[in-house]
């Protein structure tokens, strides 16, 4: 059985004109939530918006770059408008950028940070004290099993989603006392269209998520559900494969062998034969 929401919670969803943040927004409308559907194309979020009323969910489209710290301001400003405040914030709007650390150009770095990681930033900066003065709230943001894991060939991807984690970490124990639930989502891959855009240079990172994520067993809306049931449980990492759990484990339990493993991966051709084949 679902968790429930407070009655007709008021949520903004960023990134949410389709992909996975679609399908939490309209897993947060059938939870009986009304729903502010941000992105950063107005058309996609329209569309979205438009999915949601066709269900009876009370839902409005915004465009908004969440790399724009005023323009995330303007998204809680509008949340304010319609609803008086917000009850749930879910920071999903992301890109992907991967390959070989030594290929990557600098402007890709500032590019994914702006995005991934200091659209969070916005997100919570603006959002957190209007659910104080709510008197709780729920905030979600979407890291990834790559923030735990730091895998290679995905350095600013790794470095921006550990940052979410981190920020995710900071906020659960610091605004307990204002019953404000924070939880990092932690996936590894699923059929989404994230790979659509990404910005891939070499090592085998291309076709190679492609593949993993196209032929994926998990659907955005599995994950939906079970990052919509972790929030409402107070639960910090929801990390819902069983890939991702056994490997934040055996990382945890092993330390820096760990990495030494996937080293002699990389060195021995092994990993990329992996990565290839999709197993």
């Amino acid at each position: 059985m679902s968790k429930k929401l407070p009655p007709r919670a008021r949520c903004a969803v960023t990134g949410a004109g389709d992909g996975f943040g679609r399908a939490v927004a309209l897993e947060l409308g059938a939870r009986g939530a009304r729903v502010l559907v941000s992105d950063i194309d107005e058309a996609r979020a329209k569309e979205t918006a438009e999915l949601l009323g066709k269900r009876g969910v009370e839902s409005h489209a915004m465009r908004v770059d969440v790399s724009d710290p005023d323009a995330v301001g303007a998204m809680a400003e509008r949340m304010d408008e319609l609803w008086g405040g917000a009850d749930v914030l879910v920071n999903n709007a992301g890109i992907a950028v991967v390959g070989e650390f030594a290929k990557i150009p600098l402007e890709k770095w500032k590019l994914q940070i702006d995005i991934n990681l200091n659209g969070v930033i916005y997100g919570c900066h603006h959002f957190v004290p209007r659910l104080q003065k709510a008197g709780g709230g729920y905030i979600l943001n979407v890291a990834s099993s790559a923030g735990l894991l730091s895998a290679p060939m995905m350095s600013p991807y790794n470095v921006t989603k550990a940052g979410v984690v981190a920020l995710s970490e900071t906020l659960y124990a610091e605004l307990a006392p204002s019953k404000i639930h924070v939880t990092a989502l932690c996936p590894t891959f699923f059929r989404t269209n994230i790979h659509t855009r990404k910005h891939a240079f070499g090592g085998g990172s291309d076709k190679a998520t492609d593949k993993l994520v196209t032929e994926s067993k998990w659907s955005a809306e599995e994950i939906a559900k079970h990052a919509i049931d972790g929030l409402l449980s107070n639960t910090l990492y929801v990390i819902p494969q069983l890939d991702g759990k056994v490997m934040w484990h055996t990382k945890r339990a092993l330390g820096q062998r760990f990495y030494r493993g996937l080293g002699y991966l990389i060195q021995s051709g092994l990993l990329e034969k992996a990565r290839t084949s999709g197993r």
